[in-house]
């Protein structure tokens, strides 16, 4: 949620005037989304909706009691959600626009009033909202947001409002009260995610973005603490690897290095013509049948006979005696 005050301009943003200039900026995105048949939002405030432009210049350009040609006249606000806090807020523009008024009544509005300690609420304050869908230099898929037109002055037109001093709930001096824009900004943003259930990750809230603002540094130590971990992962990844390369290896080496029957596993150490052939015996004698394999590469110890007592013994031929 992207919440900020316009500051005072000789342009659109001039609030030592009429509110005029400012109200017909905010009614401009009307008559081109007409024209494209595509669904738009009258002017509304804290009772009711589509209210004309002429009434808003006409409140808000009264309502200057005590005030000097030169003061502020008029705050302007922007509240921009994220495109993951628009999807949280509806699935359509419109549901979107209904819920951002809902959201600027029911929390934006009243702690607005309750952040000058002035002992306000929401209907002490005059304000006109105007719900925009469209954001020229922004790619994103979904752009709804919302101007506000705040008077400087309250309802009853007799207190002064302004959320640009940096009085801070002071009590003695002339300026009481004050207001707080961290405070504030912390409590719309919790009210938006109390209002629609969202769960805001670290990096979305207020507080990391005012602490990476405030202090670039803060956010040197992340990137390294993030490069960091990731070299971690890279290196563990690495060695799991060498590691299963290695007990691949050891299988391999002990694959050539094991004789297999068909009830029992010899070692190579246990290449002994004696145990052997009393092995193979017993194991003939057991099942009936033996399979004796000889590992890759390792010359037998013994004869054909002695690897299998079933092989037929070859007479030896002699030399035949001359009669």
């Amino acid at each position: 949620m992207h919440i900020d005050f316009a500051p005072p301009s000789n342009g659109i943003y001039n609030n030592a005037g009429s509110s005029r200039q400012l109200a017909n900026y905010m009614e401009h995105e009307d008559l081109e989304q007409m024209e494209k048949g595509i669904y738009t939002e009258g002017f509304f405030n804290l009772t009711d909706d589509n209210i004309y432009k002429s009434k808003v210049i006409k409140d808000i350009d009264t309502n200057i009691g005590q005030l000097l040609k030169t003061d502020a006249k008029f705050y302007a606000i922007h509240i921009s959600p994220s495109e993951k806090e628009l999807r949280a807020m509806g699935n359509t523009e419109q549901e979107q626009a209904e819920a951002m008024k809902c959201y600027i009544r029911e929390v934006f509005i009243p702690e607005y009033a309750k952040n000058f300690n002035k002992e306000l609420s929401e209907a002490d304050i005059k304000f006109y909202g105007k719900i925009h869908f469209d954001r020229s230099r922004s790619d994103n898929e979904l752009n709804m947001h919302c101007h506000l037109i705040v008077s400087r002055k309250d309802q009853s037109n007799k207190k002064k409002l302004s959320p640009l001093t940096n009085h801070k709930n002071t009590t003695n001096g002339i300026i009481k009260g004050g207001f707080n824009r961290v405070n504030f900004f912390q409590q719309v943003e919790q009210g938006f995610d109390k209002q629609f259930g969202y769960i805001r990750q670290q990096t979305e809230s207020f507080d990391y973005r005012n602490t990476i603002k405030n202090n670039p540094m803060s956010e040197d130590i992340k990137l390294k603490e993030l490069q960091s971990s990731e070299r971690k992962k890279e290196i563990s990844q690495d060695s799991n690897q060498e590691f299963l390369l290695s007990i691949n290896l050891e299988n391999k080496n002990s694959c050539s290095q094991v004789l297999v029957t068909n009830t029992h596993i010899i070692s190579k150490k246990e290449l002994n013509p004696e145990i052997n052939s009393s092995f193979n015996r017993e194991n003939n004698q057991s099942s009936g049948s033996s399979i004796f394999l000889i590992p890759t590469g390792v010359s037998s110890p013994l004869t054909p006979e002695e690897q299998n007592p079933m092989f037929p013994k070859m007479k030896k031929k002699g030399k035949k005696r001359k009669i």
